[in-house]
C-alpha cells in the first residue's frame, strides 16, 4: 500500500509516520508514504498557493494551479483512490477503513485556510472523507487518522493481523476489556475466568462484556448489531 500526501506541511506527516508501528510497516515494505507539497508547483515567485475569494469573504482560498499541479506529478498506481480530508465528506468508519485497505494507492489532499478552489474538485474528482462533524485547521490529522487505521488493515502492520480483526467495531461492538500484571491492583482484580486457560469460557466472557460494553457505551451500535443479525 503506498500512500501519497499533498500537503502544505509535509512535517506533519513525516514525524508521526517516522516513529513507532508506522515506521516498522514502512522499514518492512507493508506501506510506503510520499509527501508532495503544492508549494514546490507553484508558478508565483513567492511560492503563494493561496488568495482572496472571489465574491468577498473571510479567510483565503487555495488555489487550483499548485494543487492540480502537484496532483498531476504524483505517479498513479494501478487500483488506486484518491481522497480529499473534508468536513463536507463521508464519515470515516471501520466499513470504509476496509474498503480503502483493498487499494494498492491512496492519494490524499489535505486542504487549509478557508479551503479549496472547488475547480479542484471539479478536476481532480476526489471522493470526500470526514472524521466528523466539526472543522480542524487542516487536513494533516484526518490523513493520518486514515493512514494509522488502514494500515492497520494490512497484514504485516500489527504483530499479529489477528490484533486488528479484535480492535472496537470489527465485528459491530466496542472492544472488551483487557488486563495484564498484576492480578491484583489496589484491591482490583483480574477476572477469573481469564486465569483458568478455558478459550470456550474466555471467548464467551468476552463476548458478553463486549455486549455489556457496547449496550452502555454505544446503545446506537448495540441495537445496530441485532438488528444485522435478524438480516
Amino acid at each position: 500500500m503506498r500512500f501519497d500526501v499533498l500537503t502544505l506541511f509535509p512535517e506533519i506527516i513525516e514525524s508521526y509516520c517516522n516513529v513507532s508501528i508506522m515506521k516498522r510497516a514502512q522499514e518492512s515494505s507493508v506501506i510506503s508514504i510520499n509527501t508532495v507539497n503544492p508549494r514546490d508547483y507553484t508558478e508565483d515567485k513567492h511560492k503563494k498557493v493561496d488568495d482572496t475569494p472571489y465574491g468577498g469573504g473571510a479567510g483565503m482560498v487555495l488555489m487550483p494551479q499548485p494543487y492540480v499541479d502537484a496532483y498531476d506529478a504524483v505517479e498513479k498506481f494501478d487500483n488506486s483512490i484518491t481522497v480529499m480530508l473534508s468536513p463536507q465528506g463521508e464519515p470515516l468508519n471501520e466499513n470504509l477503513v476496509l474498503e480503502l485497505s483493498k487499494y494498492n494507492q491512496i492519494i490524499m489532499l489535505c486542504g487549509h485556510y478557508e479551503g479549496f478552489d472547488e475547480r479542484i474538485r471539479d478536476i481532480i474528482k476526489p471522493r470526500e472523507i470526514s472524521l466528523g462533524d466539526f472543522v480542524l485547521t487542516g487536513g494533516e490529522l484526518p490523513a493520518l487518522c486514515l493512514i494509522d487505521a488502514v494500515s492497520r488493515k494490512l497484514d504485516g502492520t500489527l504483530g499479529k493481523l489477528e490484533s486488528a480483526m479484535e480492535d472496537s467495531f470489527s465485528n459491530g461492538l466496542l472492544e472488551y476489556p483487557h488486563y495484564t500484571k498484576p492480578r491484583d491492583f489496589r484491591g482490583y482484580k483480574v477476572p477469573e475466568v481469564l486465569l483458568n486457560g478455558n478459550h470456550k469460557d474466555i471467548n464467551e466472557f468476552r463476548f458478553q462484556e463486549q455486549l455489556k460494553r457496547t449496550k452502555a457505551k454505544r446503545p446506537d451500535l448495540y441495537q445496530k448489531y441485532f438488528e444485522n443479525k435478524e438480516n
